[in-house]
């Protein structure tokens, strides 16, 4: 590429500045244990399964939308800060391009959800943010996927999840069967077990009514039938509050076992509402103060029992 004039002292100047912010924010990731790379396109495209792409045009872009690379996330990272000293020449002709106030052509982009990933223009880009720019103009081509990431997904535990999430839709077409479905989960492997819940479900809706029972049918009966009923417990209860960052689909799982350990304590039929009252009264997070007040009156009650045995 060559859309520059000569380049300056300021150029490498702000080249220098760009990579000793990144070696910063490197150092303080390893502190926090927090990752400060970009997400590769491959990993994503094999997690979430996707199915091709649509041609958008050329659109303006949030750069802070833009998380990942096609070919370069090993270059620059989330912020989109040089990681390595051999990207100065090419980093530098465009940052002197941005000062000459030479137009650049649009970087290519590809979008997945509500984030975006760099086919072409990682330097431009990184200047352009280098520089306080808020938007960039960009050739935009979408990918279809069943389950559409925000910027808040894109990292190795959660993208994870997404994958196990678009697995099973593909398995069951609920979001095609209940479109306003969202059965979203804080922890991996709830799916499969979702899978399993059906597969009963179908099973003893066989039984029932004597008849065979395709799984469409299944996973319609089984989602309105056994999981909404919990989840509108859980919401009309306002559970969630108890369990921070837990979803209604954690809850769901927790909730129905601890509704079968109910049913086999009492040999009776334990409601939604009552197993979902109790497994937050149980488990759910108290106040400081009223954990303090329960421990207190344990044991007040263990020396109240010493002090009857003394007597």
């Amino acid at each position: 590429m060559n859309y520059m004039n000569d380049l300056t002292p300021q150029d490498q100047l702000d080249f220098s500045s760009a990579r000793t912010r990144s070696f910063l924010r490197s150092m303080l990731g390893l502190v926090a244990g927090r990752e400060n790379k970009l997400m590769a396109w491959d990993e994503v495209k094999d997690k979430l399964r996707l199915r091709g792409l649509i041609t958008r045009g050329i659109q303006t872009v949030p750069i802070d939308k833009i998380v990942g690379s096609v070919g370069r996330y090993h270059d620059f990272d989330s912020a989109f800060l040089p990681t390595k000293n051999v990207l100065s020449l090419r980093w530098r002709k465009i940052n002197r391009a941005f000062y000459d106030d030479i137009s650049l052509p649009p970087v290519k982009l590809y979008k997945v959800g509500d984030v975006y990933f760099v086919l072409d223009g990682n330097h431009r880009i990184s200047v352009a943010r280098g520089h306080g720019a808020t938007y960039i103009d960009a050739e935009v081509s979408e990918a279809i996927t069943r389950v559409p990431p925000t910027a808040d997904d894109i990292n190795a535990d959660t993208l994870a999840i997404l994958g196990e999430y678009s697995d099973f839709l593909e398995r069951t077409h609920l979001d095609k069967l209940r479109p306003d479905q969202n059965i979203r989960f804080s922890i991996g492997g709830g799916y499969e077990r979702l899978i399993e819940h059906i597969a009963v479900h179908r099973y003893f809706m066989g039984l029932d009514l004597k008849r065979d029972i395709d799984e469409d049918e299944a996973v319609i009966d089984w989602y309105d039938n056994v999981y909404m009923p919990i989840v509108k417990a859980v919401r009309e209860a306002n559970i969630l509050k108890h369990f921070p960052g837990r979803t209604e689909a954690d809850m769901y799982l927790w909730i129905i076992d601890h509704q079968h350990f109910l049913k086999e304590g009492c040999g009776c039929d334990v409601s939604p509402e009552y197993a979902a009252a109790d497994y937050a009264e149980q488990f759910g997070s108290k106040p400081a103060f009223k954990r303090a007040q329960e421990m207190l009156g344990r044991l007040v009650h263990v020396l109240s029992k010493r002090a009857q045995a003394l007597m």
